[in-house]
């Protein structure tokens, strides 16, 4: 069901359950009061034929029957009936005997004083009246023909409120929904109309301060969230094609140039060797590419255990120096780490070696003298590693793209390098939980903050 429809029904529910409680609330009034008035008028009724009848000695039964015979305020259908101690009859008006009055009823009437009831159209009252020389029981009976009357109607007259509400209720309710939903149909219409071409337009969003204002802006962070994932993407794609198309047209050309003609074996060797520089080149860009891939992912396949970041740093030094042996690493620990568990984090030892081995080589590769001076203390229940170096340093335009796959600082374009490695060192960190941030001035060189909770 339409959320139009359903809003629809339940307001028309709403409404009309409160119109129903009110209009019963109403009924039940009139009518409750219409029954006190009714036998407030028969006890009244019965009082007073009781008073003339016992308490006027001049007055007997037969007279006070043509007396209120000719009484223009009698009830519609009036019955009196007067029983004495013994409960014999001493008056009565039902001639026709329409009241079946039981002795059970007369003990009854002597015992509570007041008795109420109904019979047929007869609404009866019940009272003991106490002479000055015997104790009688007297009911007096009438039909509230005027009163039922202005029931029925007043029954009609709610009937008739009651739909003709209803009516207005759900035309009025159909324009509030139709006015109320108005700016969601705007927002889906202009979700549909965003595409991959047009990513880069927004929602409008309004007044701003109401919760459908509050969805725009949330489409609107989508939005900007999904078209700085397909530049990303898009860079990507570009520039990986770049990184690998560049060493497969270098040994293309080899290889042609080589085919051209016979040469000597001395040739063919040079050759041979350019083309495998080539494609170890190519190997450790897949090999780059698939820890990208592997970190930006859920990563449930990672073996976490609990691992000591120095004795990492330790290796990924070692292995480091093994490669580059013009390159320099100082690690230096901080006072504040006086037990190894301030050292322990819960993580995967491959992926967290990758990642300081990549931030470690970045300083010394850019550091003029190829130093990188590596700290180690603890701040909020984290390990924590800066890196610092005396390298080109990187411009405050650029600091933000700097973890983006393939990216490169405009004056790093001449070293030698492919732009995955911080990217790679970022996703890593992300994974295991941790953050990382960089500081940097042009020709003074970066300090990037590496921060991994300790493990529990």
């Amino acid at each position: 069901m339409e959320i139009r429809r359903k809003l629809l029904y339940q307001f028309i529910g709403i409404v009309a359950l409160i119109l129903m409680l009110s209009s019963l609330s109403v009924y039940i009034s009139f009518s409750t009061g219409r029954k006190e008035e009714f036998y407030e008028r028969l006890g009244s009724k019965a009082k007073m034929v009781a008073q003339m009848l016992i308490e006027i000695d001049e007055i007997d039964a037969e007279l006070l029957k043509r007396i209120e015979k000719n009484n223009p305020v009698s009830l519609p259908k009036e019955k009196i009936i007067i029983y004495d101690y013994k409960g014999k009859i001493v008056y009565s008006t039902d001639d026709e005997h329409l009241l079946a009055i039981s002795p059970e009823l007369i003990t009854e009437v002597r015992l509570k004083e007041e008795v109420r009831l109904k019979q047929g159209s007869y609404e009866i009252l019940g009272q003991f009246y106490t002479g000055q020389y015997d104790r009688y029981v007297v009911f007096a009976a009438a039909t509230d023909i005027y009163g039922m009357g202005k029931i029925k109607r007043l029954r009609i007259i709610l009937l008739i409120v009651f739909v003709i509400s209803l009516f207005i209720v759900f035309l009025s309710g159909k324009i509030f929904v139709s006015r109320a939903l108005t700016p969601i149909s705007n927002i889906m219409s202009q979700v549909g109309a965003i595409g991959v071409s047009n990513l880069d337009a927004r929602i409008s969003e309004g007044n701003g301060k109401d919760e459908l204002a509050q969805l725009a802006q949330t489409f609107n962070k989508m939005l900007e969230r999904l078209e700085t994932a397909f530049k990303t993407q898009k860079n990507f794609i570009a520039n990986a094609s770049h990184e690998l198309r560049t060493p497969l047209t270098v040994i293309t050309g080899h290889l042609e140039v080589i085919l051209m003609k016979a040469r000597k074996n001395e040739e063919y060797r040079n050759t041979m060797i350019s083309v495998l520089g080539n494609i170890k080149n190519l190997n450790h860009i897949s090999n780059r590419l698939l820890q990208l891939a592997q970190a930006s992912s859920e990563f449930s396949e990672a073996d976490f255990s609990l691992i000591r970041i120095d004795e990492i740093l330790w290796q990924a030094r070692k292995d480091i120096l093994k490669m580059h042996e013009d390159y320099q690493i100082n690690i230096n620990f901080s006072e504040s780490i006086d037990d190894e568990y301030k050292l322990k984090v819960n993580g995967n030892e491959q992926l967290i070696r990758t990642a300081l081995s990549n931030i470690i080589d970045n300083g010394c590769k850019y550091s003029s003298d190829h130093t990188s001076e590596v700290s180690v203390n603890n701040e909020n229940n984290h390990v924590v590693v800066n890196f610092s170096d005396k390298g080109i340093g990187i411009s405050e335009e650029e600091l933000k793209m700097i973890f983006q796959p393939f990216y490169r600082a405009s004056n790093a374009i001449g070293t030698k390098g492919h732009g995955i490695g911080l990217s790679l060192a970022e996703k890593i960190i992300m994974l295991h939980k941790g953050n990382i941030t960089v500081k940097s001035e042009i020709m003074k060189g970066s300090t990037f903050k590496l921060s991994l909770p300790l493990s529990a």
